[in-house]
């Protein structure tokens, strides 16, 4: 590919799944096998999916917002109960409080790492606070240490968010056995896909009990149990979803797991070259990277600084109008419509708020060659020269 805005134009996402014959073959299989779902290869997914971060059980469901919703339905979240939550996520984190009739209750971030800041969440926390959900937004994991001594204070449930963080280390444990449950999302922009598709690892056999049979309808077995036992009869013993997923996926799934350290590297070399970039540029500033974290790097987040020439708003356009698909990640959750007519109100985690107006997603993904990146770069040197 020729590096000219005329060729790359509307060419470069903000991300995108890395898709080689490996998987091809895997998922064609299963579709020429006798089972296309609920059977042998969700198992062996999530097996090795639990035995890659260091729990003992991993449970596969339908996507990353599936997850969430099963991890709360895992810890009985009620309605009249609390959970509090990041503003910097997407809206699926803080809507699977409200799938269960639950409160969510957001908590501002550190504006070095726009993670949760766990110096703020003891002032939330009243008698119906019934956990704390962590987003390891971006790929960075959160002060998990800081974040279970208050879980453990206060006898709440501590859930991490890891959609971002698949890959990610804290303190050289993974990221997924950290909390009491963990969640991640395999959509294709991820670091590794199964098309849609989402987990949760934990180290309790109670919550995977519980799970299993949330995203089956709330039946006490699924088909492939009751084909193993020659059983017909079934229970719902529960009012569950159906959040199950395909053999086809998980087959994905496994030919994926085996590359995802691969990709956790290439990711990383993308992200040094840009942290040289930004070296010698005074307008923007990397969001910062703790050094007792092993980034995954999902997104790569810079903050236009308040002194710069230009705003985020023009670099955005402009960068776009280069064929450089940057994203925004995000905006405060309270802030969009529906949970505005929750009677959520502006100014309640100012600096999500402030980082919102500045922050901005550059592509990063382990397809991204040397040479758009060189374009990407030499396009925003060339913006920020002419401003």
């Amino acid at each position: 590919m020729k590096d000219n805005s005329n060729s790359i134009k509307h060419q470069i996402p903000y991300g995108r799944q890395s898709i080689d014959e490996n998987d091809v073959f895997a998922a064609c299989t299963v579709i020429r096998s006798e089972w296309l779902t609920t059977g042998p290869k969700i198992t062996e997914f999530e097996q090795l999916l639990a035995e890659y971060v260091g729990v003992k059980y991993g449970v596969a469901v339908s996507n990353g917002t599936a997850a969430l919703h099963c991890a709360m339905y895992a810890i009985d979240i009620q309605p009249g109960d609390e959970v509090i939550v990041s503003p910097i996520t997407f809206i699926a984190t803080a809507n699977s409080i409200i799938y269960q009739g639950a409160t969510p209750v957001f908590v501002d971030v550190s504006p070095e790492t726009l993670l949760i800041d766990p110096d703020k969440i003891e002032e939330k926390i009243t008698d119906k606070t019934k956990a704390i959900i962590a987003v390891d937004y971006a790929g960075h994991p959160c002060d998990y240490d800081r974040l279970k001594k208050i879980s453990n204070k206060y006898n709440i449930a501590l859930i991490a968010d890891a959609c971002h963080a698949l890959g990610a280390e804290y303190k050289g444990k993974r990221v997924g056995s950290l909390a009491d449950i963990t969640v991640f999302s395999f959509h294709p922009v991820k670091h590794i896909t199964t098309g849609e598709g989402g987990m949760l690892t934990t180290n309790s056999y109670k919550y995977v009990e519980k799970i299993k049979s949330f995203r089956n309808h709330g039946i006490d077995m699924d088909f492939r149990e009751r084909s193993k036992k020659s059983l017909w009869n079934y229970e719902m013993i529960e009012l569950g979803y159906n959040y199950r997923i395909t053999d086809i996926q998980c087959a994905l799934g496994i030919s994926q797991l085996s590359k995802l350290d691969f990709f956790i590297k290439k990711r990383h070399e993308i992200a040094a070259v840009y942290n040289r970039f930004f070296k010698s540029v005074k307008d923007i500033t990397p969001i910062s990277v703790l050094n007792n974290c092993h980034h995954a790097y999902h997104l790569y987040v810079i903050k236009i600084n308040s002194s710069s020439r230009i705003n985020r708003h023009d670099l955005f356009n402009l960068l776009r109008k280069a064929g450089i698909g940057v994203n925004v990640h995000y905006k405060p959750v309270y802030w969009h419509l529906y949970y505005k007519k929750l009677g959520y109100l502006h100014g309640i985690c100012p600096q999500a708020e402030k980082a919102y107006t500045s922050i901005l997603s550059l592509p990063i993904f382990p397809g991204l060659t040397d040479s758009l990146i060189k374009y990407i770069t030499e396009t925003l040197k060339g913006i920020l020269i002419e401003q």
